[in-house]
């Protein structure tokens, strides 16, 4: 059976760091004064240390914090319309850059799949389209797009690309996952809303995936839902912007799962049969700090099972669907020093309150 290779990922961000701006524009707005030091504490508990965004932040009228070209001004904020606009404008741009990070001029030639992952906007003809327009991908090309899935889309796009090359090993898959999702912060006194906000910046990713022995081998794929957790994570949009309801209650939902998963160890679920200490990489997507805790504590992993992932956070906070390739393309930079590669699991949490899952293999570095 062929097997499918995750043979590069480029990465790309905005221009413009925000992460600071977006703190202090809270600070400066929560009218309540306890809520404010909470927010403090946790911010300084986050493990972000910059987002990025098209919006460059500036200082407004009376030292308010806004962006420059007021998209998120002191008056009415932007509806769905104007903020899916700026999606269509700026998205192919920040995929293209992703694409060109690939670091192989010919990364586009002989492409036969184009498969796009996003959750943070709609346009029509689609980000796939402008996508083969600007890169001069063959019209032709069988397109797919995984759209407003969230988080764990990236583990749907690429076990898509997975069965591609499995069943025609000739195949050359792009995939990409962008987000943008900056363009949807809400005006609000939740505290709750707020935090979830803290948690995310704007990222892109593009995969080269193909039966070339190089890079990670995708071994298998598998789902986990868990029961009664529908509401604990929402997308839905509003009359101004895509609305996200991440509940506090995530970390603790994930990381019950985890075990209740770890302790009956069925080789149909995610370990497969195997135990956590069988698996030399893990591949998380970095949704937050605290689910990133709650899967190092439920599996009871060593300090820096995470660090890749921890290391994504830090850097570039959630990127939504884009955040996993993030971990994968650090893990690929890295390369593996274990003669015959490393095993590994990967994993993301979204909507559902679903885990995504699959087991990869990065290959011996040249």
């Amino acid at each position: 059976m062929t097997t499918a290779h995750v043979n590069a990922v480029g990465t790309a961000v905005p221009p413009h760091e925000v992460h600071g701006a977006f703190v202090e524009f809270v600070r400066q707005t929560l009218d309540d004064r306890k809520l404010a030091r909470l927010f403090d504490r946790m911010v300084a508990l986050s493990g972000i240390e910059r987002r990025f965004s098209y919006l460059e932040p500036e200082i407004g009228p009376d030292g308010q914090i806004t962006d420059r070209d007021r998209f998120y001004g002191l008056g009415e904020w932007p509806s769905t319309a104007e903020r899916m606009a700026r999606y269509e404008a700026l998205a192919p741009r920040l995929a293209m850059q992703a694409i060109e990070a690939l670091g192989d001029e010919d990364a586009c030639a002989g492409v036969t799949h184009l498969i796009v992952a996003s959750c943070t906007g709609f346009i029509a003809p689609g980000l796939d389209q402008r996508i083969i327009e600007a890169a001069g991908i063959n019209p032709g090309v069988e397109r797919t797009v995984v759209g407003f899935m969230g988080c764990y889309a990236a583990v749907n796009a690429l076990r898509l690309a997975h069965h591609i090359v499995r069943s025609e090993p000739d195949a050359r898959v792009l995939v990409v996952n962008l987000e943008l999702c900056t363009l949807h912060f809400q005006r609000t006194q939740d505290l709750g809303k707020l935090l979830s906000m803290l948690l995310f910046g704007d990222g892109a990713a593009a995969a080269l995936v193909t039966s070339r022995p190089a890079g990670i081998a995708l071994v298998d794929f598998r789902a986990m839902g868990i029961a009664g957790s529908d509401e604990a994570i929402t997308w839905r949009i509003g009359d101004q912007g895509f609305d996200m309801h991440l509940d506090g209650q995530v970390p603790g939902l994930i990381a019950d799962a985890l075990r209740q998963e770890r302790t009956r160890n069925d080789p149909d679920e995610f370990l497969r049969g195997h135990s956590p200490g069988d698996f030399d990489l893990w591949a998380v997507h970095a949704g937050g700090r605290s689910i990133l805790d709650a899967v190092e504590r439920a599996l009871d992993l060593g300090a820096d099972s995470l660090q890749p992932s921890r290391e994504i956070l830090r850097r570039f906070g959630n990127m939504s669907s884009a955040t996993l390739m993030f971990v994968l393309g650090e893990m690929l930079r890295r390369g593996s020093a274990i003669e015959g590669g490393a095993n590994g699991l990967a994993m993301a949490f979204g909507p559902g309150l679903a885990a995504e899952t699959f087991r990869f293999r990065l290959l011996q570095s040249a």
